[in-house]
């Protein structure tokens, strides 16, 4: 019989705040490695590398090796979601500067949490496809989830996505994940990460290259409203 689980030990891992800063660059799904890591978390390359390697063997990021560097992401989407939920627990940090303000609006509005949109043009993505009867809630376990209904499949085949291939993934189909802004949940799992790559696909979204915001492209906008009725506006 197995023991029960230690969630000391992954909160210590968390608890440190080199260690928090290095997952939180990390929590939009990108590979990075440790010499950009160390720019972005404004840590020298020494300290980054004895904080990636205990995160590694804690189980909480992956590492690839690629010609001569090594490349660090997260070890998989329940990392992503228990950061989220600790997102959502946690205060707000001030806003010192016109450059943080700027960035926290850009976060708010949209960014990747792993690998699906969060933040409100997430929410609203999510509750355009409740509205329309494409998905529907479900309660099943603890967190429950969203179920895709004849009329959601028939919408993912024009728009693009096969909804068969992605209910034989090995990951939940369409699970509930918390969205720290917004405080409502958003469409995670294989459809979630299919939506997010479909509209990168477009270009109705980019990422931005200073952290895991996401822009929201005129075209975008316009694709948005006139598939879904989503009405947004860049930030």
């Amino acid at each position: 019989m197995d023991a029960e689980p230690n969630p000391m030990s992954v909160a210590a891992l968390i608890g440190d705040p080199a260690r928090a800063t290095i997952l939180m660059a990390l929590l939009g799904g990108e590979s990075r490695p440790a010499t950009e890591l160390a720019l972005r978390c404004r840590l020298t390359p020494q300290t980054v590398s004895a904080h990636l390697a205990k995160l590694v063997e804690g189980g909480l990021l992956a590492v690839e090796r690629s010609g001569r560097h090594r490349y660090y992401r997260l070890a998989g989407p329940q990392v992503a979601h228990a950061l989220e939920a600790l997102n959502a627990l946690a205060p707000t940090r001030p806003v010192r500067s016109l450059r943080q303000s700027e960035d926290a609006a850009a976060l708010r509005f949209a960014r990747t949490c792993y690998d699906h949109l969060a933040g409100v043009l997430g929410i609203a993505v999510t509750q355009a496809l409740l509205d329309r009867g494409y998905i529907l809630m479900t309660e099943s376990g603890s967190s429950g989830g969203f179920t895709l209904t004849p009329p959601g499949a028939d919408w993912l085949a024009r728009f693009g996505i096969d909804a068969t291939q992605l209910t034989h993934s090995r990951r939940a189909f369409a699970s509930r994940c918390l969205d720290w802004s917004e405080r409502r949940h958003h469409v995670a799992g294989a459809l979630g990460a299919a939506l997010a790559a479909r509209l990168l696909e477009l270009e109705w979204i980019t990422r931005s290259r200073s952290s895991r915001a996401i822009l929201l492209t005129p075209t975008g906008r316009d694709g948005l409203y006139a598939e879904l009725q989503v009405r947004l506006f860049a930030e």
